[in-house]
């Protein structure tokens, strides 16, 4: 288990903080007990935020030291500064928001790049598992029962990119994991990465 107190850290959110330049301003959404935002600060010098909706989990960041708020992706987004940080970043959460859309928007208006990473409903297994046994499939990566998984709105690394255009978002990096989210050897070009990675991982911008 990922906890600050234990010092692992995820294998794609090793990923997300190389991305991380020393110094930044960082808001990390959905943050769990903070391990991220404990990683960046000791590595990097960041000036990390939280925000999360479990109250166990900010208790736990909190205990640790870490900047960390009780707060809904959904709705509290709205109520940050334009330009206030550096990065936003939401891992595995994007998924189980009500308005993937606006929490996007929000990112990139708040944020000068948003890193996003999400499981990947197009994953050849996951279509395979739908057309030959026609039910929702459990994967590592999505790893509930139809009836009480938090996840809303599933979507393929396709529908992401297609949301992004949509949103006039640049996409600066793509990175296909698998599902321990390790990077994948393929290339990161859309209609493979869509029919083998088991994550998406991206790193957004503003157009202009």
């Amino acid at each position: 288990m990922m906890t600050v107190s234990n010092g692992n850290l995820r294998v794609d959110l090793k990923l997300i903080a190389d991305m991380v330049e020393p110094g930044s301003r960082v808001l990390d959404v959905g943050c769990g007990e903070g391990a991220l935002l404990d990683w960046l600060g000791r590595t990097k010098n960041v000036d990390g935020r939280g925000i999360e909706l479990s109250m166990a989990g900010v208790s736990a960041a909190v205990s640790h030291g870490l900047s960390v708020i009780q707060g809904d992706a959904d709705t509290d987004l709205k109520d940050y500064p334009s330009g206030a940080f550096d990065y936003v970043i939401l891992s595995q959460t994007l998924q189980a928001t009500y308005a993937p859309r606006d929490v996007l928007s929000h990112m990139l208006r708040i944020g000068r790049r948003a890193i996003v990473s999400f499981p990947n409903f197009g994953h050849w297994r996951v279509r395979l598992h739908l057309l030959t046994r026609g039910r929702m499939p459990v994967t590592d990566t999505l790893a509930y029962e139809w009836y009480d998984t938090p996840n809303i709105h599933f979507c393929t690394i396709r529908d992401f990119l297609d949301l992004c255009r949509d949103l006039g978002i640049t996409v600066e990096r793509s990175i296909p994991l698998d599902r321990s989210g390790k990077t994948m050897p393929i290339p990161s070009c859309e209609g493979i990465a869509n029919l083998f990675a088991d994550q998406g991982l991206f790193v957004l911008s503003r157009k202009g």
